[in-house]
């Protein structure tokens, strides 16, 4: 099966049609002033017009309905296309002028021996118009090559970020698994049956490009529900999501270094655990997240590499998916703990 043609451009038909009337007055003024031809600006302006119009609408038309707005012509046929439309349009648009101004002109003899300079001025101006264009295309072209090399090369860093996140959760786990073994074996099954949940989980969205709120929050639920195997009735853990905000989007695992790094250094230091909470809002057209612990705080959190490495990720990720119109803060919880808030476009 063949591949189904792509639609008619008319807006980058409509838009090139625009600089073929300028040419065609340009062409007006050049006859007129520069090589002198009688009858005046106004007749020679309706001719031009007309013997360009049409000019423009088989040559540039027929260029984008058989190669399309982004493909590269074939340069013999497109001479070929050309060297039809170039004759044609000077024979309608000599007659049609002839009609306009109520004149009996012959189309066919402006191909004569004595009219020839016409021809070959609407050659001319037909070739300049084509290189116009064609030069243009091959920016247009380049630029496109350009944008798609840039996502490609954004998307392979965004997925090395990712990967560096997945694993520092998978060997803080696998490590306690580890430790609980010889301790209380029956509760190092139990959080290993919970890890292989949690990676059953996230097997089909963690190489994703966006994911849902609510496949982040259900992610962060395992997640949690993995930890609280390990810290027991020391945890305490909320997920507040509205229903209407379920199906935004956003990267995935871009909240998991954040609970990460609340549980590791708020939490679990402390001698009687406390409550974490994952808060999902809007807030004036955005989308505000927010991982709030009743740990320790900021000022007793070790400024550990694996912290570093979560956060400085998690900025990055942002930055490159969004410049300025998302940041990650870090600030005091009240009355203690600490607050992670994400700013974030509402994608719906």
């Amino acid at each position: 099966m063949s591949p189904a043609r792509p639609p008619f451009p008319l807006g980058r038909f409509l838009r090139d049609g625009v600089f073929a009337m300028l040419l065609n007055v340009l062409c007006a003024l050049t006859l007129t002033y520069v090589l002198g031809n009688g009858g005046g600006f106004g007749p020679n302006l309706l001719a031009s017009m007309c013997i360009g119009t049409l000019a423009w609408a088989m040559i540039d038309g027929g260029r984008l309905l058989i190669w399309g707005e982004c493909a590269r012509p074939n340069w013999l046929v497109f001479a070929g296309l050309v060297a039809v439309a170039v004759p044609v349009a000077q024979v309608a648009g000599m007659t049609l002028t002839g009609l306009l101004l109520g004149a009996r002109i012959n189309g066919f003899s402006s191909l004569s021996r004595t009219s020839m300079t016409g021809v070959a001025f609407t050659l001319i101006a037909t070739g300049a118009a084509t290189l116009f264009f064609t030069s243009r295309d091959r920016i247009l072209r380049a630029e496109a090559r350009a944008a798609q090399q840039e996502a490609h090369a954004l998307q392979a860093r965004l997925q090395a970020l990712q990967a560096q996140i997945e694993p520092h959760m998978l060997f803080n786990t696998l490590a306690n698994v580890q430790g609980l073994i010889a301790l209380d074996p029956a509760r190092a099954q139990h959080m290993l049956d919970q890890l292989i949940q949690y990676l059953r989980a996230t097997l089909s969205s963690s190489r994703a490009e966006v994911t849902t709120l609510g496949q982040e929050f259900a992610l962060l639920d395992a997640y949690l529900g993995l930890m609280q195997v390990r810290m027991g009735e020391r945890l305490r853990y909320q997920l507040a999501l509205a229903p209407e905000l379920a199906a935004c989007q956003l990267p995935p695992l871009l909240l998991q270094p954040l609970v990460e790094n609340a549980i590791i250094h708020g939490l679990e230091p402390k001698i009687d655990g406390g409550t974490l909470s994952v808060r999902a809002s809007r807030d004036a057209g955005r989308l505000l997240l927010e991982v709030a612990d009743s740990g320790l705080g900021l000022a007793a959190a070790p400024a550990s590499k694996g912290t570093r490495l979560g956060l400085a990720n998690t900025r990055e990720r942002l930055q490159a998916l969004y410049g300025s119109a998302a940041r990650l803060e870090l600030l005091p919880n009240s009355p203690e703990g600490a607050l992670a808030r994400l700013t974030l476009p509402l994608t719906p």
